[in-house]
């Protein structure tokens, strides 16, 4: 019997949001998230008041068992979610946190951000022909989409499909152009929203990245979601993460968030490798005149302001609009390109970067105040 959402909707209609006779279910309350089934794994949040969090531990447990009582399910994630604007924490205290050193992830060598300030500057199109150009240079590498409310990964490598079970009851990633790939996109259909809320967002994103089985890689780029919010500062404190780069385009209003990103990890102590400016320039296909459309050097000038190296340009180019959207990356499909050889560029930049001991000197522990 496959497992569905209908079944596990069933099943949670059993659990009470309290022991009184008068109490409704959790379904019928309305205080079920989305249901995502991956395999014999289910993903789903409890909605709840801040006050009630440690009542409503009692209905995630047995949230938990019922489902995973149904047939065919092996791993059930369910986190409390409240209105609070961070994420509940059973175990929060007033005293100060350390965070321990942070957990390698299985067979990853090296760990990379691809980030951006804020969304539409180009960062998931700029991370998936960079991951597509250190496979240039011989390397094994994969990609993990973090960005679960807007995945793009599966569209701009063309993946349609589900992971099956891999070795140890992990899942087994997609691959396109001999790069793994792990993205929620993947796991839902392409017109369902995430009405997640933090915790839920947080819990997907580990799993996606420690519960994979990407076996022996080189490389792991991650695209991460705009902002600087709950999934970075998570990333940020449990992930050994070697290096992070910004994505802007040289407008003003992009800069302003790109500074906002580079501040954030510098505070984390996750080394800024550089920022790339995508959509640079525009050049003519009628009459070759070069336009520079969101503004001119901008992202050059904030690499220079902050401190950071500048890695290098992409230019606005029609041809990585149209592979995108076919899901031929420009990297792939026309290596001779301007904009491949900056990618291929940009790659080797970063790459001697992160074998470069003297300029990355990684903090290993992070301590945060309540």
């Amino acid at each position: 019997m496959s497992v569905t959402k209908e079944l596990v909707l069933k099943k949670l209609s059993s659990v009470l949001t309290d022991e009184s006779k008068d109490s409704s279910n959790i379904v019928e309350a309305g205080l079920v998230s989305e249901i995502v089934i991956a395999n014999d794994r289910v993903f789903f949040a409890i909605s709840t008041n801040k006050e009630d969090v440690d009542k409503f531990e009692i209905v995630r447990k047995k949230a938990e068992e019922v489902v995973k009582s149904i047939s065919g399910v092996n791993v059930v994630r369910v986190s409390l979610t409240s209105h609070d604007k961070r994420p509940v924490d059973l175990n929060r205290n007033n005293q100060a946190k350390k965070v321990n050193n942070k957990q390698s992830v299985d067979g990853i060598k090296h760990i990379i951000a691809v980030a951006s300030g804020k969304g539409g500057v180009g960062k998931s199109t700029t991370a998936v022909n960079l991951a597509l150009s250190f496979r240039n240079l011989g390397l094994s590498v994969g990609i993990l989409d973090a960005d679960i409310y807007g995945p793009s990964v599966p569209k701009l490598l063309g993946i349609k499909g589900r992971p099956n079970p891999g070795a140890g009851k992990k899942i087994q990633p997609l691959t396109a152009y001999s790069i793994t790939a792990m993205s929620m996109g993947f796991l839902v259909d392409e017109e369902t929203p995430m009405i997640w809320r933090g915790p839920m967002v947080i819990s997907a994103i580990t799993q996606m990245l420690r519960e994979v089985d990407w076996g022996d890689i080189d490389l792991l780029v991650v695209d991460m979601p705009p902002g600087t919010g709950d999934v970075q500062l998570t990333m940020a404190q449990n992930v050994p993460i070697i290096g992070s780069v910004i994505v802007s385009t040289p407008q003003d209003l992009a800069l302003i968030d790109a500074r906002k990103g580079i501040s954030m990890f510098q505070k984390v102590n996750i080394p800024v490798l550089g920022i790339i400016e995508n959509m640079s320039t525009f050049v003519c296909p009628k009459c070759g005149e070069v336009s520079h459309i969101f503004g001119k050097e901008g992202a050059m000038k904030e690499a220079k302001k902050s401190g950071v190296p500048y890695l290098g340009d992409i230019p606005l180019e029609m041809d990585i609009r149209i592979g995108s959207d076919l899901g031929k990356p420009i990297v792939e499909f026309n290596p001779g390109s301007v904009c491949s050889q900056s990618y291929n560029r940009i790659a080797n930049d970063i790459w001697l970067k992160i074998n470069s001991s003297e300029k990355l000197q990684i903090v290993p522990n992070i301590v945060y105040e309540e």
